[in-house]
Parts: structure tokens; C-alpha cells; sequence
């Protein structure tokens, strides 16, 4: 597992650390999970990503999941359900190789 302190700075090593998904959270300090989603689709990287966040809202949520958000989790999670989200989303892009 790697964490990285931005969405910036995951972008920068995302091609080349290849990862099986990434967990962004809506609100990180300098650009939003929003826009790591977006860059990530504009890069033509198909990570899978599972979307966190603790201002759930409907616009919210349909924007990530129309972005191609894997999971959408709100607040505080349960440690289970993040993983079975994780685990999720990689056999899914499994299943789409």
C-alpha cells in the first residue's frame, strides 16, 4: 500500500506505480478527489477508485459514480466496508481486462 500526502502527488507517480486502486476522499488538501478522478481519466489511466467522503450529498455522489467511481462511501466508514469496497473494485478491473 502507498499513501501519498495529495491528489496531486499521487497523479505524479500513478502511471508508474500502477497501483489496483486508489481510495480518494472528496476534500484533500490542495485539489479535490474530483479532480484526481478527472486527471486520472484524462491520463487514459484506468484505475479503479473508491470515493470517500463526509459531505454526502446527492450531486456528490451521482458526480463521482457518472465519473466512473468504483464505490462511494460516506463518513465515518467501517473498516469492513472499506475493504470489501477495495476488493470489489480491483475484481472488477480485473473482470474488465
Amino acid at each position: 500500500m502507498l499513501v501519498y500526502g495529495s491528489g496531486s502527488e499521487f497523479l505524479r507517480h500513478a502511471a508508474a506505480s500502477a497501483p489496483d486502486c486508489v481510495v480518494l476522499d472528496l476534500h484533500m488538501r490542495g485539489q479535490s478527489g474530483f479532480d484526481a478522478q478527472e486527471a486520472l481519466a484524462k491520463a487514459q489511466l484506468s484505475i479503479p477508485v473508491v470515493m470517500l467522503t463526509g459531505n454526502d450529498t446527492r450531486e456528490n455522489r451521482a458526480r463521482a459514480i457518472a465519473n466512473g467511481a468504483n464505490a462511494y462511501l460516506t463518513k465515518p466508514i467501517d473498516d469492513e466496508i472499506l475493504i470489501d469496497a477495495i476488493v470489489a473494485a480491483i475484481r472488477s478491473r480485473g473482470s474488465h481486462a
